[in-house]
């Protein structure tokens, strides 16, 4: 570090008060090493950016209680780069959705498809009003659980776990049916 340069610490102080330079100091310091780090972690260009632009805005936000070790902001942020990456593949992974295959389609002349079809939406309606409109806000129109809360005035907690209930039952009950 060049000596004119303004530590990692003082840095972070500025931005604890306020001062937004002295996050784009910290940010050009540092945001290729932290990038290079999202790469190996996450799965595409879109994800890096989240995670790194994320790492920087929980610097930001808790720039007043982070101790700089050696000098350096770097372990801070790539450790917080991690745990960030970490929990973003678990959310994708939670929510990943399998593509059905082309001949599932329901032809006229398909009676066992439309069998199962109906069972399907016979096994939906068994779920409560609240359940099956969250189920069909999350997992048939893509929505997150965040905006699913929002549409319906639960938390996302409850959301998360009416959508997990649901597909429980319905993976029971087509176990069951199966057998």
């Amino acid at each position: 570090m060049d000596v004119n340069e303004t530590s990692d610490a003082e840095l972070l102080r500025r931005a604890a008060n306020g001062d937004k330079g002295a996050l784009a100091d910290i940010l050009r310091r540092h945001s290729p090493a932290v990038t290079r780090y999202a790469w190996a972690l996450v799965a595409n260009q879109q994800d890096v950016e989240e995670v790194v632009q994320d790492a920087f805005l929980t610097c930001w936000r808790k720039a007043d209680g982070i101790d700089v070790v050696d000098r350096s902001l770097l372990p801070w942020l790539l450790v917080t780069c991690r745990h960030l990456a970490l929990n973003l593949n678990r959310s994708r992974a939670r929510n990943a959705t399998v593509e059905l295959p082309d001949d599932i389609l329901v032809h006229d002349e398909d009676e066992e498809a439309r069998d199962r079809l109906r069972w399907v939406t016979g096994e939906i309606e068994r779920l409560s009003p609240l359940d099956r409109h969250v189920c069909e806000l999350c997992l048939v129109e893509g929505r997150t659980y965040a905006e699913a809360a929002d549409m319906t005035g639960i938390s996302v907690g409850a959301v998360r776990q009416r959508v997990s209930r649901s597909r429980s039952r319905l993976r029971k009950a087509a176990i069951d049916d199966e057998n």
